[in-house]
Parts: C-alpha cells; structure tokens; sequence
C-alpha cells in the first residue's frame, strides 16, 4: 500500500468480505469490511467498512489514508487553532470564525512551506522529550511564522543611548525561540 502512515509503502496482508451491519432502530445495511494486517507485526491489524460494497479492497484502504490526511489537518486545527472550542454565543459567530481559523491554518501552512527553503529562517522539527520527530509539525510551522513577524532584519526602532545593554545575539536568538513556542 502506497503512502500509508509517515508516506511510506508497505506490504500488507487483507482479507475482505460482506456482511450486514445492525443498529438497533435502523434497518439493516450491507457493508463491504476490510481486515488488515502488517506481515511484520508492527501495528495491530485494523478493520474498515465501506458501504459501497462495489469497492475492492484496495480502493477502500485508499480512500481511507487520503481521508487520514484530512483527519490529521482537523486535529491540528483543534490543537493549535481552537477550532470547536469557540466560545460564542451564536452558531452564527462560530460558522464566521471556523472559516478564519481554517484560513489562517493554511496561511500559516504555506508560508512555512516557503520558508523551507530559505537559509536561515528555515522550519525545523524541535526535538520534544518525549518523542522523536524527524519532520517539523504544525506547531515547529506557526514558532517558524512567528519568529519572522517578530525579528524584522531591523530589530531595534529606538534611538542609540548611552543606557542601552548589549545583548548577544546567541542570547537574543535563543529568547526569540522560546517565544516563539510559548507564546
């Protein structure tokens, strides 16, 4: 299966039969199910149900990791954004915000992926202590935005005194990143 969990392909083993799924108060619906397993054993195998029992196996584990994609931008958008944590008063006021958030997931989304590119403003994964991140993630994206908006090539606005505390720049650069994260 191509471009399965972190965009590798794997080899998987599946087996897939139709059945009738009951709910109790609804009508009985044929569904097409999928099992699936890792010859490796890495994970646990996992089942998926389909509706349309016209689909072959292949095709539902498809859609099912385009479908993860989606799933993982929301649960982003959740996490960092607030998205269905709103706290208005009105369906009206959270179907004009969710809009704006989404917008602002993806500005951030592709301003990131520009500054990929460049040296010195690069995204980068921090490392967290509690796992390994080889790729940076949404939150390393919105610390890499910020740091831009906030260290313009002209840092300092104020007029040059004789009270002025010269901090180096290792210093500074390190209190922007952590800034950068907290905030």
């Amino acid at each position: 299966m191509a471009e399965w969990y972190g965009g590798q392909t794997r080899a998987l083993e599946y087996v897939s039969g139709t059945s009738v799924w009951y709910s109790s108060g609804q009508p009985p619906a044929p569904i097409r199910w999928v099992l699936v397993r890792a010859p490796s054993g890495e994970r646990d195998a996992q089942a998926f149900l389909c509706t349309d029992l016209d689909l072959d196996p292949v095709a539902i584990l498809s859609r099912f990791v385009f479908r993860w994609r989606i799933e993982t931008t929301f649960q982003e958008v959740r996490e960092h954004l607030g998205v269905e944590t709103q706290r208005q008063w009105s369906d009206l006021a959270i179907l004009r915000t969710t809009p704006a958030l989404l917008g602002l997931y993806s500005l951030v989304a592709i301003w990131a992926h520009g500054l990929m590119g460049q040296a010195g403003t690069a995204v980068h994964a921090h490392p967290a202590a509690w796992y390994h991140k080889s790729l940076p993630t949404f939150s390393d994206a919105i610390a890499a935005v910020r740091r831009v908006l906030w260290t313009p090539p002209d840092f300092s606005m104020s007029r040059h005194s004789d009270k002025t505390v010269e901090i180096p720049a290792r210093l500074l650069n390190r209190f922007v990143e952590t800034l950068c994260f907290a905030a």
